[in-house]
């Protein structure tokens, strides 16, 4: 299984990492760190060199309760840091994290090589479209509303069940796009209590029936620390508990904050599932 990133091949056979780099004012765990391009490129760096495969850029929180930018801000913003992370990396794979069709199109001309859509394409109905004519990796994830109010819609007739069906809607939406790379995320955290989010992590199996990679973001949330009682800061033993379950139930991407102990998870996980063989 591999994925097309504008000509370069990255291979899913083993788990790859997605590493975090919010140029946001509020995101949860880091918000404001790398509100400036120096930082973002330090943070950027960072991720790059303790083995980051795909780097995730966002300008907009989407964490519950979050507020929205302007479309005009968020172009700005994603243009300029595409710009300054490519001059200073030019080989970096660039994941841009918006549900906006216009921000995606400026994006991938940019040179990024794939989107990540906090919708799955609901709060933009051109985004569908645009990425069947974007011709890019796509990652489609569930979530029942927008940030702001999407803690306030929990309520499914059956969680899996409904989940299942959002996504073969989706991906026959996307299939009739000719749209080919895509990759499934269940949305941790987005419109699911932590109750629910722990029913998702153990039923991770059920997505396989669509034979796509799946992408798992689970890094700091509050189904870890607030189930731990602590903080984001403190929720990383936490968070690396659940990757290795999530590596075991089949995650093929990792979405993070930290690189270096996601890669030593899976590096232990591979030397875990080649025992068994």
């Amino acid at each position: 299984m591999y994925l097309n990133l504008k000509g370069k091949l990255l291979s899913l056979e083993t788990a790859v990492i997605m590493g975090i780099a919010n140029y946001t004012n509020d995101s949860f765990f880091d918000g404001g760190n790398y509100n400036h391009l120096d930082t973002l490129l330090q943070r950027v760096e960072t991720l790059l060199a303790e083995g980051s495969d795909i780097i995730d850029i966002g300008a907009v929180s989407t964490h519950p309760g979050s507020t929205d930018i302007s479309e005009k801000k968020e172009k700005q913003r994603i243009k300029e840091a595409i710009r300054i992370i490519l001059k200073h990396f030019p080989d970096a794979i660039l994941s841009v994290d918006t549900w906006r069709a216009s921000v995606a199109e400026m994006a991938v001309e940019e040179g990024a090589a794939m989107i990540n859509d906090i919708s799955g394409g609901t709060f933009d109905i051109k985004m569908i479209s645009t990425i069947g004519k974007l011709k890019v990796p796509y990652c489609l994830m569930h979530t029942s509303a927008k940030p702001k109010i999407m803690h306030l819609n929990t309520q499914y007739d059956n969680l899996i069940a409904d989940m299942l069906y959002f996504f073969g809607k989706k991906l026959q939406q996307l299939k009739e796009t000719a749209v080919s790379d895509v990759i499934i995320d269940p949305g941790f955290g987005f419109g699911k209590t932590i109750e629910q989010n722990f029913h998702v992590l153990h039923n991770l199996e059920a997505f396989a029936t669509f034979q796509l990679p799946l992408l798992v973001g689970i890094s700091r949330k509050s189904m870890i620390y607030k189930t731990l009682n602590t903080t984001p800061e403190q929720a990383l033993n936490g968070t690396i508990a659940l990757h290795a379950y999530a590596l075991m139930k089949g995650a093929r991407i990792l979405r993070v904050h930290d690189v270096k102990e996601a890669k030593e998870t899976i590096t232990l996980g591979n030397f875990y599932f080649s025992s068994k063989n």
